[in-house]
């Protein structure tokens, strides 16, 4: 089959993706990995992952199938930052979603579920380590049951829920609260693009955090 996967160039996924293009290749299809929709070649499954651009209707023709994975429970939390926004909710595990891309949003028919369990000590990069791998594993269960999964494809019913864009305020800590009650939040933190920090005093700080090997 011809499979293209297509991601941001500087998606924190890109190292999964690459490593499944691989092997996907190995096992005898035709894998690219692209970051421009413009690119995107005529092919029998699209895979849209960590891409945060629309990608036009035309473009989307050129596929037989185009795939999405989004990491919750839908139609719950449609939407962006969904880990983000169910970490700080307390979830103990992450949902994962594949489905077919449309027009709406997070909207189209569901292929496949799966979920990433958490202990509840991890730190965002550990956490998007266990994501990407889970991503890598539906997309390679889809790809061994493909066209015949495609009869599976549900759509989606229940009470549909949206989370916002995640900003950089949303990684502000209250110095009043303990460690202990930001804990959550410290977990979701990113610290080059969003770090954790606080205002006290007049300044602001910018905390980093990271897990102790060992």
């Amino acid at each position: 089959m011809k499979i293209t996967f297509l991601s941001d160039s500087g998606s924190w996924k890109n190292k999964a993706i690459g490593e499944l293009a691989k092997k996907m290749r190995k096992k005898r299809h035709k894998a690219v990995c692209l970051h421009r929709a413009e690119a995107i070649p005529k092919g029998d499954i699209l895979f849209i992952l960590g891409f945060f651009k629309i990608v036009p209707a035309e473009i989307l023709k050129r596929n037989k199938n185009n795939i999405v994975i989004h990491e919750s429970a839908l139609p719950k939390g449609r939407g962006m930052s969904p880990v983000t926004w169910q970490i700080l909710e307390g979830a103990t595990r992450i949902p994962m979603t594949l489905f077919e891309a449309v027009a709406k949003v997070d909207a189209g028919k569901i292929y496949l579920r799966g979920q990433v369990p958490l202990r509840g000590d991890e730190l965002l990069p550990e956490i998007r380590k266990e994501i990407a791998q889970e991503m890598a594993r539906l997309c390679e269960q889809f790809i061994s049951r493909y066209p015949a999964i495609l009869e599976e494809g549900a759509d989606q019913s229940g009470t549909s829920t949206y989370y916002p864009w995640r900003k950089p305020e949303d990684s502000r800590l209250d110095p009043a609260k303990s460690i202990a009650e930001q804990f959550s939040l410290l977990r979701t933190v990113d610290n080059e693009s969003y770090p954790a920090f606080f205002s006290l005093n007049g300044s602001t700080y910018v905390l980093k955090i990271e897990k102790k090997s060992g």
